[in-house]
């Protein structure tokens, strides 16, 4: 998946925004202000940071050898994975729709309603 395919579906998602909050080398997706996945634009291929339940990210850094772990920007284990080259667009699709919905999950309740999720 390259940078403008991972970018549109991302911004496919509802409620998603696009920023640039640390340099202009980095694109950010966030799902009612959270953050939610996150791209590297000088890398080719570009790497992808997302969001992942602790027990899948094991499960698919050791399936896959471009998937390794993340970290958040404060250096704390965010749970997160990053996808470096050779993963299937399909997985990738499945990897973004799961961390959108962990960022939306660990939304508020009232946020959630007021959203319509």
């Amino acid at each position: 998946m390259n940078i403008e395919e991972f970018r549109e579906y991302c911004l496919s998602k509802k409620y998603v925004t696009e920023c640039f909050p640390f340099d202009e080398k980095t694109l950010v997706f966030k799902v009612a202000g959270k953050m939610f996945a996150l791209s590297g634009l000088e890398r080719y291929p570009s790497t992808v940071n997302l969001k992942c339940d602790p027990e899948r990210a094991i499960a698919l850094r050791e399936e896959y050898f471009d998937i390794i772990e993340g970290f958040h920007m404060n250096k704390k284990n965010w749970n997160t994975i990053v996808i470096e080259s050779n993963v299937p667009n399909k997985l990738i699709k499945e990897l973004i729709d799961h961390s959108y919905d962990l960022v939306i999950k660990g939304m508020p309740k009232k946020k959630q309603r007021e959203l319509g999720f």
